[in-house]
């Protein structure tokens, strides 16, 4: 049954919110010392949260995309990666620069977002930008997953957070030209006009 786009109460909403509310024990989970006891419990919630955002997006899907899904979908993913990503700083696991220019990223297209947003202008995620969400959910398995924690995986979690930086830079540079673009033409229609 399709859902009025101004609606609040949806299942998808349901489950985004959802996301948000449990990360923090998510965070609180995560331990400390690599492959510690409680790593699969940590792993496997993130495992979950992370699938969810794929069941909150069929879900808009199937019973239609509101407004409210739109705005917090992507800042349920934005809470659920940064505070991983922090927590993993925090833990000395993940080095502080790389996570620093993931959240600048973040936080600039944020405002991007919501100041088009307000001009009535819809700034849908690229392809790459969904990549770097990719990325930066597996760096974070991988860094706390028992099997990849330690040393031997650091390689593998630690490559995927720089290719995340990549793809954050890479999408957020995409985003802006695309803005410099649609400006641009704004302005050649105004003078033509």
């Amino acid at each position: 049954m399709p859902v009025e786009p101004s609606a609040i109460a949806t299942w998808a909403n349901l489950v985004t919110v959802g996301r948000v509310l449990i990360a923090p024990l998510m965070f609180w989970l995560i331990p400390a010392t690599p492959g510690a006891s409680g790593a699969w419990v940590a792993f496997l919630l993130w495992f979950v949260l992370c699938s969810s955002d794929g069941i909150d997006g069929y879900l808009a899907r199937r019973h239609g995309i509101t407004t409210f899904g739109t705005f917090l979908d992507p800042l349920a993913d934005k809470v659920l990666v940064l505070g991983a990503m922090f927590t993993l700083v925090s833990r000395d696991v993940y080095w502080v620069v790389p996570v620093v220019i993931i959240a600048a990223r973040e936080i600039a297209i944020s405002l991007y977002r919501t100041f088009v947003g307000a001009k009535g202008v819809s700034v849908p995620a690229s392809k790459i930008a969904k990549w770097k969400t990719v990325t930066q959910q597996l760096s974070v398995g991988f860094a706390i997953a028992p099997l990849t924690a330690g040393d031997d995986g650091k390689w593998l979690w630690n490559g995927l957070l720089w290719v995340s930086v990549v793809l954050a830079l890479v999408s957020g540079g995409q985003y802006l030209w695309r803005a410099h673009v649609g400006k641009r033409a704004a302005a050649q229609l105004t003078e033509v006009g």
